[in-house]
């Protein structure tokens, strides 16, 4: 194990299945409160080894230490950023944080699927709002690169606007931003994913960080639900821009991979396992669209072999959440000794290196089994 428990209890088997076993008979958002109180207390396990060499990679310019990282929507008020570089991730993105706090949809929000690993939540950018989140993270470095994601109130007259102020608060303090416009659980935001919607706000968003200190990198991230002719303009869009990257991709409001299943017919986005193929599928197809664009996979990761998957698939870093959930925290240790050893056994000498080297058959729709 590469986890370095913070006192001998925690080592014992039986006492970690015990506690993920009783998170899971927890309602859903309340064992997501329970373990981010428990990061926050100190209660995770930490890394005690450095990464294989092989994991180190440049992405947009940021060094990282591996290519695995938290994705948006654990940590939403950044309350845990440094515990969860400990355990670990290479990456570490907080939010989706919007101008003023607001409490989002009513509860229930986040239901599990437990029979194939899946989670919908229709959570509504639920969060305590730009200001409280800066001062957590005001001054703080992490040992694994910082994103802030950053998305617009639901009442807000001017979606863009709110944007702009994110980069306008967080460019100088992140060390990299992502533009949210792919949750389907706030009305009208997927229609930013629009050709001339897009063009505006990638216009505003990226004029507003010119003006910033630092040249922070701007992540777009889109959702898995858009048609190749979509993907063709959105990527059309982007290349005209100087934006630096893609996240691929958020939720699905599609249901095939779960239908019949308990909770499947839950209102809000479904993640976990049964989104893998099809965000992949829209990851591949994206990179073909894009060329060398940096791009970060996320969407039903579940195990090593899946991780290797996106990134043959074009992905140049990848990101986890909902596999969590069911997998416990020790998947990030199992993903990332899989990752090194699909770069040894291709004989490769770092992860780079097998970055898009499946695209084609992932684009036509190619599947893990």
């Amino acid at each position: 194990m590469i986890f370095a428990p913070l006192s001998p209890l925690l080592r014992l088997p039986l006492v970690q299945g015990l506690s993920q076993q009783a998170l899971l008979k927890m309602d859903a958002e309340t064992a997501h409160g329970a373990t981010i109180t428990a990061l926050r207390l100190g209660l995770a396990p930490q890394q005690s080894h450095p990464d294989a060499s092989e994991l180190r990679t440049s992405l947009c310019g940021l060094d990282l230490l591996n290519p695995v990282g938290m994705a948006a929507g654990f940590d939403k008020n950044a309350e845990v950023p440094r515990p969860l570089a400990q355990m670990g991730f290479g990456l570490v993105e907080i939010g989706t944080v919007t101008p003023r706090p607001q409490s989002g949809n009513a509860k229930p929000r986040l239901f599990r699927i437990s029979a194939a690993e899946g989670v919908v939540n229709r959570m509504g950018f639920n969060n305590e709002g730009h200001d409280a989140a800066f001062a957590r993270l005001k001054g703080q470095r992490i040992p694994a690169a910082l994103g802030v994601n950053i998305g617009a109130n639901k009442d807000s007259e001017d979606f863009v606007a709110d944007y702009v102020l994110g980069v306008n608060r967080f460019a100088d303090l992140a060390d990299y931003l992502t533009v949210n416009i792919s949750s389907p659980n706030t009305p009208g935001l997927r229609n930013l994913q629009g050709d001339e919607a897009l063009r505006r706000l990638l216009g505003d968003v990226l004029y507003a960080r010119a003006k910033a200190k630092t040249r922070v990198p701007v992540f777009l991230k889109i959702a898995p639900d858009l048609d190749e002719a979509a993907l063709d303009a959105i990527a059309k869009v982007v290349l005209a821009t100087d934006l630096d990257g893609l996240i691929v991709s958020n939720t699905t409001i599609t249901r095939d991979t779960v239908a019949g299943m308990e909770n499947a017919s839950e209102t809000g986005g479904l993640s976990g396992k049964p989104l893998f193929d099809l965000a992949t599928q829209r990851l591949a197809q994206t990179r073909l669209r894009v060329g060398d664009l940096p791009i970060i996979g996320v969407g039903g990761i579940h195990s090593p072999q899946s991780a290797v998957a996106k990134i043959q698939a074009g992905a140049n870093a990848i990101q986890l959440y909902s596999a969590l959930v069911f997998g416990g925290l020790d998947l990030l240790d199992r993903i990332k000794r899989g990752l090194t050893a699909a770069v040894r056994a291709e004989g490769k000498t770092n992860i780079s290196q097998l970055v898009g080297s499946h695209t084609a058959e992932w684009a036509a729709g190619r599947t893990i089994g």
